[in-house]
């Protein structure tokens, strides 16, 4: 007959380390990551209503002094976040660019 020996210890599970700063700071911006792509994706969503309002009362799309509006806002709360002028108008200017881009598609094939 064999017996087979162990220790107390090597039956025990090793507990699990715990997550670094680092890990856990990922995580965090991978969560906020998507959160800004569900904001900016509802923001898109009432672009698409927007786009056929002016589509329908034959309203240009791109309004000059609206988005320079929009810009000044964004880059004045921007700024008091610690954020860039240059990198809130980059990030504007996109999200402008693909509001066009609904805008002109809401336009060429309304519901």
């Amino acid at each position: 007959m064999i017996v087979a020996a162990y220790s107390s210890a090597s039956a025990q599970a090793i507990p699990a380390k715990p997550p670094t700063v680092l890990e856990t700071n990922r995580k965090m911006i991978d969560s906020l990551d998507k959160k800004i792509i569900e904001t900016i994706a509802l923001r898109e969503k009432l672009v698409k209503e927007i786009g056929a309002y002016k589509a329908k009362n034959k309203i240009p799309a791109l309004q000059t002094s609206r988005f320079q509006e929009v810009l000044n806002n964004a880059v004045k709360a921007g700024m008091q976040q610690g954020l860039s002028e240059e990198f809130v108008t980059e990030l504007m200017n996109a999200i402008h660019r693909e509001s066009l881009r609904i805008e002109s598609e809401a336009a060429n094939h309304p519901n």
